[in-house]
């Protein structure tokens, strides 16, 4: 692999740059970068900018509205948004049932649904998890029945992140009970607005209100929102999957926080002398910078597997990209000390005028470590995906 950029990528380097530079509201990059509280006005507002320009599908064929980056493009836009402080972009449109509806849906779906994602008019949400089907997720429960020109969806779907803003979700529900558990899997788009679906918050470990149980009663759903064949969800599902896990390797966004780990070293006094110079934190903080430098080098491997979508090798990005997200916040944590002791969820907001006993970047940590905890866990918890990576990529 070349890991020099050509002269067209350094131009489209610098041309993201310049933009971000120029278009990213001023108080979203000072929420991200000192790990503050988002809204949905904040996500909302930095998409439309995207979308207006062209960039919020960027990475999507150009046959369906995109720009038909190339992997190397879609590195760049990633590294270079992260770098300024620019959200993440919400994936369950844009990166994870969007593939599935170019690949399987209806023209109709490709037309409909593909158009309002682009454009930034619909939130998604995804509905995989049930009450004990997180990790064997083919035992889920959720029925729909068809009746007519419609199916009638009930059951409950959990840990369900951002629902209470959603729009539509992607849901897989069982339409048949006969064959085995992986191919009486349906995969359907239902609208939340619809009659019957009640969403319920879960208060995370860090106090925020992101993920939720979904409960479906009677629901309705017209059969035009079958993607592809009934009982063939499961296909789509590991389909999805691996666009999802790909992105939560999350390096743009990992090399941004490497950056804030490395001033807070050199802010923060041991015994005299700034953090960054004691020899076994120093190493610490290499040994995180070398893994990252060899996530980076993967993701780009998989990325550039033009033509498929992410096989199986999808989940050594996940394993490795949510570990290496939690040990820089751990870094991070242990760096600030006590700074980081006092939980006040107030701290959380850009305009706090509360009392402060250290740096003011050190209030939001706390909650930030408690909110990376999850990453090991959604997407397919680490232990389901080495098994994954035993059996598919080393034939174990």
């Amino acid at each position: 692999m070349d890991l020099n950029y050509t002269a067209e990528e350094l131009s489209f380097r610098d041309e993201v740059r310049a933009f971000v530079r120029d278009q990213l509201p001023k108080d979203i990059s000072r929420k991200v970068l000192e790990h503050r509280r988002l809204h949905k006005d904040d996500m909302v507002r930095w998409q439309d900018i995207l979308a207006k320009r062209g960039w919020l599908a960027g990475h999507w064929p150009k046959e369906f509205g995109g720009c038909g980056w190339t992997p190397i493009q879609i590195h760049i836009f990633d590294e270079e948004t992260a770098a300024q402080g620019a959200p993440r972009l919400v994936p369950f449109g844009l990166s994870m049932v969007a593939p599935v509806i170019m690949a399987f849906g209806s023209p109709w779906q490709k037309e409909h649904y593909l158009s309002r994602i682009r454009e930034n008019k619909d939130w998604w949400c995804q509905g995989y998890s049930e009450p004990g089907s997180g990790s064997d997720l083919a035992s889920l429960k959720m029925r729909a029945v068809r009746q007519g020109d419609r199916y009638v969806a009930n059951g409950q779907k959990t840990w369900t992140t951002l629902a209470q803003f959603a729009d539509m979700i992607f849901c897989l529900v069982r339409t048949s009970t006969e064959a085995r558990k992986q191919e009486g899997i349906s995969f359907l788009l239902i609208d939340m607005r619809s009659p019957g679906v009640t969403v319920r918050p879960i208060i995370m470990l860090d106090g925020e209100h992101q993920v939720n149980e979904v409960f479906f009663e009677d629901v309705e759903v017209p059969v035009e929102n079958l993607v592809g064949e009934e009982g063939k969800g499961w296909t789509y599902a590991k389909y999805l999957l691996g666009h999802e896990r790909t992105g939560i390797a999350g390096v743009g966004a990992s090399k941004q926080e490497l950056v804030t780990l490395k001033e807070i070293a050199r802010r923060e006094q041991r015994n005299g002398r700034p953090l960054a110079e004691d020899p076994l934190f120093a190493a610490r903080i290499a040994e995180v910078e070398v893994e990252l430098m060899a996530l980076e080098m993967t993701v780009m491997r998989v990325l550039s597997a033009r033509g498929k979508a992410p096989g199986p090798e999808a989940s050594i990005l996940k394993v490795r990209g949510s570990e290496i997200q939690q040990t820089l916040a751990e870094l991070m944590m242990e760096a600030v000390g006590p700074y980081a002791l006092p939980f006040d969820l107030a701290a959380m907001e850009l305009d706090y005028q509360g009392e402060r006993i250290g740096p003011e970047d050190a209030g939001p940590l706390a909650a930030h470590y408690f909110n990376y905890r999850k990453t090991t866990i959604y997407g397919g918890s680490n232990e389901i995906q080495r098994n994954i990576i035993a059996q598919m990529v080393l034939g174990l």
